[in-house]
Order: C-alpha cells, then structure tokens, then sequence
C-alpha cells in the first residue's frame, strides 16, 4: 500500500490560480476525497497526481518516491475518468486487457488477469460483448476493471458516476467503497456531490478557489466546520446573521432574525457574527420546550422518509427544517411552527 504526500503544490492558467499553495497526506489504503464546487482545482490537482498536467511548483510523493517529475505511465496509478473512455472498436476483454497489451505482458498472463479484474467488477462472461451492448453502470465497471488490470499502487477517481441516473449512482458508489475497501488501494476520489463524498471518504478535502479550506473525517467536517463557507457546501446549512448580547456563565444570547437565539459559545458583546443551524438540528418542540424559535411555515416538501419545512422567522427571513416523515406537521402555508433546538448544535462564525 502507498502513502500519498502534496507538498506545496501549485498549478496556473493565466491569470488564474488553480492549485495554490495545496499540502496534504493520504494515508496507506484510505479513501481520500476532493471536494468542491466546479472550479475549485480538484480535478486540476487529481490530474498533476496522475501525470496529465504539470506540477509548476512544489512536489508530489508516492512513499518516499518523488513522481511529479516522472510520466504518467511510469507513476503506478490507474485512473478512472468522468467519460469512461471506452474503446468502440474493442470488446470489453479487449479494453480491459489494452493497458497490459502496453506494457507487453504476455497473452497467457492476459487472459487470466483479464478475467480475474472482470470477476472483482461483477463482470463475468462480459468479455466478448461490445460497449454498446452494455449499460452506463456497466461500462463504469468496464473502465475500472481496465485500471485494476494493471495492478496499480495507488487508483484515482474523476467525478466516475457524474453520467449515471440518481439510483445508479448509489448503486454504483457503494460498489466503488467495497471494491476500494477489499483492495486496500489507496484512493483519490474527486466529486462536487455532498452525499457521495460523506458516504464513501475516510477523509475529505474541501477545496474553495485552488485552496484546502478544511481536511477531515466525513463527521468532522460536517459537524464541525471551521468556516462558513464549509458548513454551506457540505450538506447546506441555515446561515443566520446576529449580534452578541450578553454571556450567563453557559450560554451567550445573539439577537438574531428578529428573535434570540442561545449559543453554548461566549463571544463579546456586540460582535457582529453568523449563526450555522443545519436543518435537521431544529424539530418540532414538544409541549413547553426550550430555547424555541417562532416560525411561520411557508411550504412542505414529503419526501418520504423525510419531509423538509421551509419557514419564515420574525423578520421574515427564511429558514429550512429536515424533519421526519411520520411526524405530523400543520399543512398550511402560515401556520405558527415552535422550532427546538440545542444551543450546543449552533456553530458561530465571526462576520468576515
């Protein structure tokens, strides 16, 4: 297994900086993801790993093998891109067995890696079929079978399932992680999609503008976010401006949004600040809970095991609730909603 270490790693286009300044280490057989919106740098940075664009500065290490100097077919990493990149003109056996056709391997070793990297893909008997004769998730398969034929140290993921329907893409992601997980390959994955990245990662990297914002576990990231912009990205948040009042010893009140609001943090008073409350930290309150906010609901959405309420506070702003389905909510737009909520979920951010 591979360690894989940035260090300092940059990459321009023009006027643009793409990859600034970005240090990380993935660890042996971990699942690394890069995550961001669209022209953060991850998939700039995933392809200066792979060999395909260069590193301007700064270096990249495989073990204690330095590689951004090397090509990419001298680098042991196999990739897997967004389009596939299927051959038309071969089988399925011939695009899984082009990259040891490359490297000269012998037929007979061919045949039996061949089949045994359409085994660990689910793709027994495929060999002979034709790419149009599959499906997308099929041909997903297909393409990381042709990488894993080739025995590499370290496997790299572009946005793979950005092209399959909703369903699929689940399907597909979970295969991923077992395959991942049963390989013990060190991966980088590169996606801008919240979920897929919280389902799949040991450790994520959220990327804003060619930079590392915060690097964690999936429940790091998403239940502390260092920054505002992190807890807005991973899985949205309601972002509520407010100021300081005064602290009792536990818990600071923050006039916020036309209500108070109660933060388990002390902060001075006056401070201009933002409230992050995710969704499904507020519910419904039972009987004479508290703290409460007052709401006003504007409309439901059932999704079925879930149902999201979006609702108006005192001064008109809007924010979102994630609640159960089977919970019993008021139907009716203007309905008077009581929010609960624990003081300890708020995460406070100082006004930039």
């Amino acid at each position: 297994m591979t360690t894989i270490r940035l260090d300092s790693v940059n990459r321009t286009f023009g006027a643009i900086r793409a990859v600034d300044n970005v240090s990380a280490t993935i660890e042996e057989g971990r699942l690394f993801t890069l995550l961001g919106p669209s022209g953060c740098g991850k998939t700039t940075l995933l392809r200066m790993i792979a060999g395909f664009c260069d590193v301007e500065a700064g270096s990249i290490w495989f073990d204690d093998r330095r590689i951004d100097t090397l090509p990419a077919h001298h680098r042991n990493a196999g990739m897997v891109f967004q389009n596939y990149a299927i051959f038309p003109n071969l089988t399925v056996e011939g695009n899984v067995a082009y990259g040891l056709r490359a490297r000269k391997v012998k037929p007979a070793e061919i045949a039996s890696r061949v089949e045994k990297a359409l085994e660990r893909v689910r793709l027994a008997g495929y060999g002979p079929r034709w790419p149009h004769q599959l499906s997308g998730g099929q041909l997903q398969r297909v393409a990381i079978a042709r990488v894993l034929v080739i025995e590499p140290a370290v496997l790299l993921f572009d946005e793979p399932l950005s092209n399959l329907d909703a369903q699929l893409r689940t399907q597909m992601r979970v295969e991923i992680r077992q395959l991942q997980q049963s390989l013990g390959l060190t991966t980088i994955y590169v996606t801008h999609d919240q979920e897929e990245a919280l389902a799949i990662s040991d450790r994520i990297a959220i990327l804003r503008s060619g930079k590392i914002e915060q690097v964690g576990s999936p429940e790091e990231i998403y239940q502390r976010p260092r920054t505002a912009f992190v807890a807005e990205f991973l899985g949205g948040t309601n972002m509520l401006p407010g100021i300081a009042g005064t602290f009792d010893g536990h818990r600071t009140e923050v006039a916020s949004c036309g209500t108070t609001i109660f933060v388990n943090e002390k902060v001075a008073t006056g401070q201009k600040l933002f409230l992050s409350i995710r969704p499904e930290a507020l519910r419904l309150a039972q009987g004479s809970e508290s703290p409460v906010l007052q709401a006003k609901l504007v409309l439901r959405e059932f999704l079925g095991q879930i149902q999201r309420l979006h609702a108006t506070l005192p001064d008109g702003t809007q924010i979102r609730v994630s609640t159960l389905g089977s919970i019993q909510v008021a139907v009716n737009a203007g309905a008077e909603l009581a929010l609960a909520y624990d003081p300890a979920q708020i995460i406070v951010y100082p006004e930039p």
